[in-house]
């Protein structure tokens, strides 16, 4: 495949200082770098940054990086864009600067912006250093998790995630289209939302549904959860296991309002054995419910 995983997020967020309290002291990520342009990265591996925290008023993710294995496929992917009808424009030195990379184009995937990259940049003789007592994110080849992400026109952006960035579609849920689709053995990387039901809820949607980062242990998903109880953080579902990965997650909301899951033990994809999309009623085999309303007093 033309993208070998979802390399990194970028995000605009109104408030950074909240987002490095949040990294370093629910998730358990390192800060790589406070860089002399303002970026916060932050640090989940080997990789210089797989989240990137830029002040701004959007509190979204303002970018979206596709990452490919070599100069080769990224030139083919390049091609790829050209002959879907694609525009994307060559990033600049600054940019190249800012995101660590190699060489990277920009363009537009029905409202969402993403990049193409090779070439990241990568620490191994500066060793992860978690900020908590996790026991590691399940990265590496299989990127840095999944992203679900709001087009304005789903066809569109299905159309070039698939013939051009050659992703392939993993299932479908609550329909009969694929929502679905990975790039690599992770069970799915782009979860393709539905827009809005009425105007106002359009007027006020964000780009970005939800971001997903996998952890090595259950007993680190646990731990976790205890913190955002603790610490007073919203939750927005409780633990449970999904139907399609069969991650077991639960859902927060980040200090920008948009939710991310944390979460353990997804399955994989085999594409040799001829991996067989499936429709699945339920989002999830057990959990997942929303948090507890506390009862009233009398």
């Amino acid at each position: 495949m033309a993208i070998s995983q979802l390399g990194y997020l970028g995000f605009e967020v109104s408030d950074p200082s909240a987002w490095e309290d949040y990294a370093t002291k629910v998730l358990g990520v390192e800060v790589s770098e406070k860089a002399e342009d303002g970026t916060l990265y932050l640090r989940f591996d080997e990789y210089h940054h797989r989240i990137a925290i830029h002040k701004g008023t959007a509190d979204d993710v303002v970018y979206v990086g596709f990452q490919t294995a070599n100069r080769e496929e990224f030139e083919k992917t390049k091609a790829k864009l050209y002959e879907g009808g694609i525009e994307y424009a060559q990033a600049s030195q600054e940019e190249l600067k800012n995101r660590h990379v190699l060489d990277m184009v920009k363009y537009n995937m029905s409202g969402v912006r993403a990049e193409v990259y090779y070439g990241p940049h990568i620490l191994f003789e500066r060793p992860f250093q978690p900020s908590l007592p996790v026991t590691g994110f399940r990265t590496g080849d299989l990127g840095l998790g999944h992203v679900g992400l709001n087009p304005d026109d789903g066809g569109e952006f299905i159309r070039i995630l698939t013939e051009c960035l050659e992703f392939r579609p993993s299932d479908a849920l609550g329909g009969t289209d694929e929502r679905f689709f990975h790039c690599n053995p992770r069970e799915h990387t782009v979860v393709v939302g539905r827009r809005p039901a009425t105007p106002e809820a359009e007027a006020n949607a964000k780009r970005i549904g939800h971001f997903m980062i996998e952890l090595n242990s259950i007993d680190d998903v646990g731990h976790c959860l205890d913190r955002v109880e603790d610490l007073g953080i919203e939750l927005t579902s409780r633990l449970g296991k999904h139907t399609n990965d069969h991650m077991i997650s639960f859902y927060m909301k980040t200090p920008s309002g948009f939710r991310m899951e944390y979460g353990w033990n997804g399955r994989t994809i085999d594409d040799e054995s001829k991996w067989q999309v499936n429709h699945y009623a339920k989002a999830s085999i057990w959990g997942h419910r929303p948090p507890r309303v506390p009862a009233a007093s009398s």
